[in-house]
């Protein structure tokens, strides 16, 4: 009952009071942040090693084995699960409730390095990431094409649009899947080879050395100082075909005696389908501390961009909207 004659006692200060709530609440609906899961803050950290040509059995030998050794000198680590499939090893660390994962994520990189130097030469740094349930893909942003093939659109996608994509407020930017990476590929005849009395391994040293770019110093031309590169990357394809194999006494042989050069597409391991058809699609990742609806509507808005980005004959569209 206090309540109430304290009310009508001060009705414009009871007015002001209900404005002041009533506008706070707005404000704090207009800025909340929407998202499908909650911030569930998981205490884990996964690690991708790839590594081209090895089996299973030499992933966990060469690569797994390492990092498993190496993770357990983390602070505060609880589990280290590791997977080892071809070309590729998954490792999960799990750590104890409470941890600082900042500290964690230092710590796991710092043993990366250390790590990979025991590794076989050539290993590229792995994927490190924190997993959390706020960063699944809200959207699909996808590339589709009657007249043109999926490695011609998984390029455009990957160095056109892409890089577009990133800037945007909110936004991770993974590359594109459902097509296979642009790749020259040189096929050799093996009958052709073995004439030659020649090796795969005499091709690969030859491309590999005979299509390259190195730093060679500089040349002082008058008052002008000009760097001098060795520059042997062909501009054409085509020019491969000339690249020479095996010099000395006798004819030279090139690649053009053993086999052919296509600018093609990489082996496909996976691919894509939408309403039936295959397609090319960057998945719409958001940060974790982003909201769903402002990085759909940012998506949304910049459409007309990235079609300006691509050939008018394929179509972008947002799909599986969040």
């Amino acid at each position: 009952m206090w309540l109430i004659r304290a009310a009508l006692r001060r009705p414009i200060s009871v007015l002001i009071v209900v404005v002041a709530v009533a506008l706070t609440a707005v404000l704090a609906v207009s800025r909340m942040r929407a998202d499908i899961f909650p911030d569930l803050d998981l205490p884990v950290i996964y690690v991708a090693q790839p590594y081209g040509g090895m089996s299973p059995a030499q992933m966990e030998g060469y690569i797994t084995y390492y990092y498993e050794y190496h993770f357990l000198y983390v602070n505060g680590i609880e589990s280290v699960e590791s997977k080892s499939i071809q070309n590729t090893s998954l490792l999960k660390l799990t750590f104890h409730p409470g941890t600082d994962m900042a500290e964690a994520l230092a710590q796991t990189i710092g043993y990366v390095n250390r790590a990979r130097a025991f590794m076989p030469p050539g290993t590229v740094g792995p994927f490190i990431m924190r997993f959390d349930a706020g960063t699944v893909p809200v959207g699909y942003l996808v590339f589709a094409s009657e007249s043109r093939s999926l490695g011609e659109i998984q390029d455009l996608a990957l160095n056109r649009v892409r890089p577009q994509f990133a800037t945007l407020p909110g936004l991770t930017s993974p590359p594109p899947f459902g097509g296979s990476q642009r790749t020259i590929v040189i096929r050799v005849d093996p009958d052709r080879l073995r004439s030659y009395n020649m090796s795969p391994d005499d091709v690969i040293k030859a491309v590999t050395t005979g299509n390259v770019i190195m730093p060679s110093g500089s040349v002082n031309i008058g008052d002008e100082t000009r760097i001098s590169p060795m520059n042997a990357v062909v501009s054409n394809i085509n020019d491969l075909l000339e690249l020479p194999i095996r010099t000395g006494a006798g004819p030279p042989i090139s690649i053009r005696d053993i086999g052919s050069v296509t600018d093609s597409t990489d082996i496909p391991t996976a691919y894509a389908l939408v309403n039936g058809r295959r397609a090319v699609y960057i998945p719409v990742t958001k940060r974790p501390n982003a909201s769903t609806l402002d990085v759909v509507r940012e998506v949304k808005t910049n459409l007309g961009r990235f079609q300006a980005l691509v050939p008018d004959d394929i179509k972008v569209s947002y799909v599986l909207d969040q």
